[in-house]
C-alpha cells in the first residue's frame, strides 16, 4: 500500500468512527440516493418513451420488470452481503479480507450473470408467459427481453462494485458510474426507439448498452488503485469464512428481490386477467413508485456503512445515534415529498399515458402508497440496521414481510375481494402490515444496543480507578 493510499484510508476510517453522524450520513446517503435514483431511471426512462408506442408495448415493458429483477437481485445479493461484511472488517481493519470478499462477490455475480443469459434465451417463450406476458404483447416481451439478457453479467457486477464502493464510503464514485449510465440511456432511447424504429427493442438495447457502460465506469476506481479495496481474480477465495457472511446478509437481498419478482409475476398476471390497462396502469405505477423507493433504499445505504463500520469498531453510541437521526430523516423525508406526489397523481399518470382507465387506476394506486410510504422509510431503516450489524435472520424476515408474507396475500385477497382497485390497494396494504413485523424485531435489537452503549460506559468509568489501583 502507497503511503497516499494509507493516507486516504486513515482519513476515511477516521471520518466514520469520529466524524458529526448529521454530516457524515448525509454526505454518503446524497451520492447513493442519487446513484439509486439514476439505476430507477433507467426503468422511468424506458416506460416514459415505450409509452408513446401504446398501452400495449407499456405493458411488455412492465413485464419485462420481473426480468430485470431476477438479474438485479443476484447482483444485491452479492453486493449487500459483500458490503455489509466489508464495512466490517474495514472498521476492524482487516483490509486483505475485505478486498477477498469484494473479488470473491464480483467474480461470482459475473458467472451468475452468464448463466441467467444462456438459460434465459434457451426458455425465451415460456419464460415471458410465466412473467404475464398476454398473447397481444408477446412479440414486445420477446424484444424488450433479449438485449436485456445480453446485459446481464454486466447488470449484476455493477451492482456489486456500486455496493462495495459505498460500503468502503466512495458513495461519489457510484453514483458517477450508475450516472453516466442513466445519461447514455436517455440518450439513446428516443434515438433508438424512434429515429431507428427498433420500438420495445430499442428502449432494451438503450438499457443494456448504458449498463455495460456503468459497469466499466465503476471498475475504474479499482483499476486506479482510488479504492481502499483491491479487486483481482487471484483473491477470489471461497473460504467458509467468507462464503458464510455473503450468504448470510445477502440472502434476505436475494429473498427479497426474487419475491419483489414472484410479486410482479403475480401481479402481472392478476392485472392482466382484468384487462391491459391494468396491466399498463401497474406497470407505471410499479415503476414510479420504485422510483421513490429507490430514494430510500439509498438513504438507508448511507446510513449502513456507517453502522457496520462502528459496530465493528464497538462504538455503539454512534450506531445508536446514526439510526435514531436516520428514522427521523427517512420518515419525515416521505411525509413531505409523498404529500407533494399524491396531490400531483393524475398529471403523472397523465405522462405516461392518454387511457383514462389507466389514469384512473394508477391515480388511486399511486395516492395509497404515498399514504404509507412514511411506514416503508422507517421499515427500510430498520432492515439496514440488521443488515449492517450481521443479523441475517432478522433482515431476512423484514425482507420477506413487505414484498412476499404480507404483499403477495394482499393482492390475491384484495383483488378477489374489490377487483382492480384492491390489487390498486395491495401495496399500500402490505406495508402497514409490514410495520407489525417489523415493530417487535426493532424493540429488541434496540434493547441490545442500549445495553451496550451502557456496559461501555461502564468500563470506561471503571478502567481509570483499576489502573490507579495497580
Amino acid at each position: 500500500m502507497t503511503v497516499e493510499q494509507s493516507n486516504r484510508q486513515a482519513k476515511r476510517r477516521e471520518m466514520m468512527l469520529n466524524g458529526n453522524i448529521h454530516r457524515i450520513i448525509p454526505a454518503l446517503a446524497v451520492p447513493t440516493i442519487i446513484s439509486m435514483l439514476v439505476t430507477s431511471f433507467y426503468n422511468m426512462a424506458d416506460t416514459f418513451f415505450v409509452s408513446q408506442i401504446g398501452k400495449e408495448a407499456t405493458a411488455a415493458a412492465g413485464v419485462n420488470f420481473s426480468l430485470m429483477s431476477v438479474i438485479q437481485s443476484f447482483g444485491m445479493s452479492f453486493g449487500v452481503g459483500a458490503g455489509s461484511y466489508i464495512s466490517r472488517l474495514l472498521g476492524a481493519k482487516r483490509d486483505e479480507e475485505a478486498s477477498r470478499t469484494l473479488s470473491t462477490a464480483f467474480f461470482s455475480s459475473i458467472a451468475v450473470g452468464f448463466i441467467i443469459m444462456i438459460l434465459g434465451f434457451i426458455f425465451m417463450n415460456p419464460l415471458v408467459k410465466i412473467m404475464g406476458a398476454t398473447p397481444d404483447i408477446i412479440d414486445y416481451s420477446i424484444d424488450y427481453a433479449s438485449f436485456i439478457l445480453y446485459g446481464a453479467p454486466f447488470m449484476a457486477g455493477a451492482f456489486v462494485l456500486n455496493q462495495c464502493l459505498r460500503a468502503e464510503g466512495s458513495p461519489t464514485f457510484s453514483m458517477l458510474g450508475m450516472g453516466a449510465g442513466a445519461v447514455i440511456n436517455l440518450i439513446l432511447d428516443p434515438l433508438f426507439i424512434f429515429t431507428f424504429g427498433w420500438e420495445v427493442a430499442g428502449a432494451s438495447a438503450a438499457t443494456a448498452i448504458s449498463q455495460v457502460i456503468s459497469f466499466f465506469i465503476l471498475l475504474i476506481p479499482f483499476l486506479k488503485k482510488r479504492s481502499l479495496l483491491r479487486l483481482s481474480p487471484r483473491l477470489v477465495t471461497f473460504s467458509k469464512s467468507i462464503v458464510s457472511e455473503i450468504s448470510k446478509m445477502g440472502f434476505p437481498t436475494l429473498l427479497r428481490t426474487g419475491l419483489m419478482t414472484i410479486s410482479s409475476v403475480v401481479t402481472n398476471n392478476v392485472a392482466g386477467a382484468f384487462s391491459t390497462a391494468a396491466l399498463a396502469a401497474i406497470s407505471v405505477v410499479n415503476r414510479f413508485m420504485m422510483f421513490i423507493g429507490s430514494a430510500l433504499i439509498g438513504f438507508g445505504q448511507g446510513f449502513q456503512p456507517v453502522a457496520g463500520f462502528n459496530w465493528g469498531a464497538k462504538r455503539y453510541d454512534r450506531v445508536w445515534k446514526s439510526f435514531t437521526f436516520s428514522s427521523v430523516v427517512g420518515v419525515v423525508g416521505m411525509v413531505v415529498f409523498c404529500s407533494v406526489v399524491a396531490i400531483f397523481a393524475p398529471s403523472i399518470m397523465r405522462a405516461f399515458s392518454d387511457d383514462s382507465t389507466v389514469i384512473d387506476i394508477g391515480s388511486f394506486s399511486i395516492r395509497l402508497q404515498c399514504l404509507a410510504m412514511p411506514i416503508h422509510a422507517w421499515v427500510i431503516v430498520v432492515n439496514m440496521l440488521f443488515q449492517a450489524l450481521g443479523r441475517g435472520t432478522s433482515a431476512a424476515v423484514l425482507s420477506l414481510s413487505r414484498q412476499g408474507i404480507c404483499f403477495i396475500p394482499a393482492v390475491i385477497i384484495l383483488s378477489l375481494a374489490f377487483g382492480v382497485w384492491g390489487l390498486a390497494a395491495a401495496q399500500a396494504a402490505a406495508d402497514v402490515m409490514s410495520l407489525l413485523i417489523a415493530l417487535p424485531l426493532a424493540v429488541r435489537i434496540m434493547k441490545e444496543i442500549r445495553r451496550l452503549m451502557s456496559e461501555n460506559r461502564q468500563n470506561t468509568e471503571v478502567s481509570p480507578r483499576n489502573i490507579t489501583a495497580t
